[in-house]
C-alpha cells in the first residue's frame, strides 16, 4: 500500500513537472466529463448491458463486457464536453449550471472540444477490438453525441435525440456479439428511446423557468401543463414495450417481475413532480438509475 501511493505520488509529480497546465486544470477537467456524477454513466450503461446479455444469450465475453462498459463512460464523458461547448453562452445564467468549467472560465471551448476529440479516440479505439460491422454504427454514435446539445436551439424536440443516442449502444450490443440485429431489438431500442424522452424531460422540468427566459426549447416546454400526464404516457409505453421484447427473446417471470418493481419506481417519480418543483422533479430524473438497475437485475437473474 505504501508502495502504491508513493508510486502515485511520483507520477502526479511528473505530470505536474512536465504539463504544469494541464495538471493545474485537471479538477476543472474532472468536472467537465462529470466523473463526479455517474449517474448518466448509469442511464447510458443499464440499457446497453440489458442488451448485450440478452444478445449473448446470457453471460457476455470479459472482453465484450469491457469494451462496452468502458466505452459508455467515456462516451458519456466525451458527450458533456460537446454538450458544455455548446452551452458555454447560457450555461452561466442558469442556476443549476452556473459553476460549471467554461462558464467560470476555468476551461476554454478550445479546452472542452480538445477532451471530446480524445475521449472519442478512446472510444474509437475500444469499438476497433470488435468487428467491423459495430465500429461502422459506432460513427453513428458520435455524430448524434456531437450534435444533441445544439439541437435545444432548433427544435423543442432534443429528448427525442437523446433517445436516440441513449439507445445507440444496444444496436451495437448485438452487432458486437457477432449475429444480425433481431427485429426485437429494435423494439428494445424504441423502448429505450421513449424512457430517455420522459425522463429527460422531468430533468428539463428542473430548469423550465431559465430555459423559457433565455430561449432554450425542450420538451418540458413543448408539453407544458400536460408535462405530467405525457410522461406517464411514456413511461406506460416502455414497460410496455419492455415486456414485448422480453416475449419476442423468451425471457422468463423474473424479468417481468423487474418491470413490475420499475413500475411502481415509475409511479413514484410521478408523485416526486406532482408540484413541478425543480428539486423533486430532479430527484424524479435520478431515480431512473435505479430503473435500468432493476430491469438489468431482472435479465441478470433470467439468464442465471
Amino acid at each position: 500500500m505504501e508502495f502504491l501511493k508513493t508510486l502515485q505520488s511520483r507520477l502526479a509529480n511528473r505530470v505536474r513537472a512536465r504539463f504544469p497546465g494541464f495538471y493545474g486544470k485537471l479538477p476543472a477537467i474532472a468536472q467537465l466529463t462529470r466523473i463526479n456524477r455517474p449517474v448518466g454513466i448509469f442511464l447510458l450503461l443499464w440499457p446497453t448491458l440489458i442488451a448485450l446479455w440478452i444478445a449473448s444469450g446470457g453471460f457476455p465475453s470479459f472482453g465484450l463486457f469491457l469494451i462496452f462498459t468502458l466505452g459508455t463512460a467515456v462516451m458519456r464523458s466525451a458527450g458533456c464536453c460537446v454538450n458544455d461547448f455548446a452551452d458555454s453562452g447560457i450555461d452561466g445564467r442558469v442556476d443549476r449550471t452556473q459553476q460549471r468549467p467554461l462558464a467560470v472560465g476555468s476551461l476554454t471551448e478550445r479546452d472542452a472540444l480538445a477532451c471530446f476529440l480524445v475521449l472519442s479516440i478512446v472510444g474509437f479505439l475500444l469499438v476497433l477490438m470488435t468487428n467491423w460491422t459495430t465500429v461502422l454504427l459506432s460513427f453513428g454514435a458520435v455524430v448524434i453525441v456531437a450534435i444533441y446539445p445544439f439541437m435545444k436551439r432548433f427544435t423543442n424536440l432534443p429528448q427525442v435525440v437523446l433517445g436516440v443516442a441513449f439507445s445507440w449502444g444496444i444496436l451495437m450490443a448485438f452487432t458486437a456479439v457477432g449475429d444480425p440485429i433481431p427485429q426485437a431489438a429494435y423494439l428494445l431500442f424504441i423502448a429505450n428511446a421513449i424512457w430517455t424522452v420522459a425522463y429527460d424531460t422531468q430533468y428539463a422540468m428542473a430548469d423550465r423557468e431559465f430555459d423559457l427566459k433565455i430561449g432554450v426549447k425542450s420538451t418540458a416546454i413543448l408539453f407544458g401543463d400536460a408535462d405530467k400526464i405525457i410522461i406517464a404516457s411514456l413511461q406506460v409505453m416502455f414497460v410496455i414495450s419492455m415486456y414485448l421484447a422480453g416475449k419476442q427473446f423468451e425471457m422468463g417471470f423474473l424479468f417481468n417481475l423487474s418491470l413490475v418493481a420499475a413500475s411502481v419506481l415509475l409511479a413514484y417519480q410521478q408523485y416526486l413532480i406532482r408540484d413541478r418543483l425543480p428539486g423533486p422533479c430532479f430527484k424524479s430524473f435520478l431515480n431512473n438509475n435505479w430503473v435500468g438497475a432493476i430491469i438489468f437485475l431482472g435479465v441478470f437473474l433470467n439468464y442465471l
